[in-house]
């Protein structure tokens, strides 16, 4: 008995650990989970099962209309899952723009078959331009210390395993080292204010599951490390000259036009998620 159990536990570990996704999957849903049982977010409580219904079924008529595999689901659920950790709104019609916007944005912004903008991010940065309703809340994470440091290990894992580790990095390098030389070495602000930036939820889940997208980022990695240092000075200046609220999600957010041109300019391989087939455990 016990070796049945140990095969079926393999079994299953292989399968889960065959898809990056299944990663980002687990951490999205613990993070939300998180939020709303310890954390107490007062999120509407049509948003999530709205978020995800319309998600989901806009996912599937191009799923049915273009042919596209059935696992691409997932990134539907993926996309849902950041909507609901970092948008916000009273309005019901808002949360099914943003939703419908965010897939949507796949199959119809695309350059060389390739969709260049993270889903969520334009879903959130283009509903509250349009409508100039709905907010990003970056301030409902607290500061949980226990929390903030599984988002850091988890995350790590996630872009590791979707082979874009350097684009976190660079990010960092770039937002935080700029904020380093104004804050600490220009301003002479005490070491608590630049650690109190970098203690927010939504800057890592922006750093380790939007920017580290791997289908929608450059694809020459060169590139990619220095397009990535760019949405980080960039951020840094719309926070720090421009008090631009989320200023992360929308240096991306006018940042993501440029990758078309850099991927025509400097050729690299396109990424695809590979599914490979589930590994027999005896």
């Amino acid at each position: 008995m016990l070796s049945t159990i140990r095969s079926g536990t393999n079994r299953w570990l292989a399968v889960f650990s065959s898809d990056a996704r299944h990663y980002q999957l687990a951490f999205l849903c613990t993070f939300l989970l998180t939020g709303l049982f310890s954390l107490k977010w007062s999120l509407t409580p049509y948003q999530i099962p709205v978020t995800f219904a319309i998600a989901l079924a806009t996912q599937s008529i191009g799923i049915l209309l273009l042919k596209l595999p059935i696992h691409s689901l997932k990134s539907a659920m993926i996309s849902s899952f950041s909507l609901c950790l970092l948008f916000r709104s009273d309005d019901l019609l808002i949360i099914v723009m943003a939703a419908f916007i965010t897939i949507a944005s796949k199959f119809f912004l695309k350059s060389q078959n390739k969709h260049f903008f993270n889903p969520a991010n334009i879903g959130i940065c283009a509903t509250i331009l349009l409508t100039g309703k709905g907010w990003i809340s970056p301030g409902q994470w607290g500061s949980e210390g226990i929390w903030l440091f599984l988002v850091g290990i988890l995350g790590f894992l996630v872009v590791t395993k979707a082979n874009r580790l350097e684009l976190a990095l660079s990010f960092f390098l770039g937002f935080g080292g700029a904020l380093f030389i104004r804050m600490l070495l220009w301003q002479n602000w005490p070491v608590d204010a630049l650690t109190h930036t970098f203690t927010s939820g939504s800057l890592l889940l922006f750093t380790f599951f939007m920017i580290t997208d791997p289908a929608s980022t450059p694809a020459h990695k060169t590139v990619r490390i220095i397009w990535a240092f760019a949405v980080g000075l960039l951020a840094f200046y719309l926070q720090a000259y421009k008090w631009v609220n989320a200023a992360p999600l929308w240096a991306l957010f006018i940042m993501s036009p440029l990758t078309p041109l850099l991927d025509y300019l400097f050729k690299g391989e396109k990424w695809t998620w590979k599914i490979p087939t589930p590994v027999r455990v005896a």
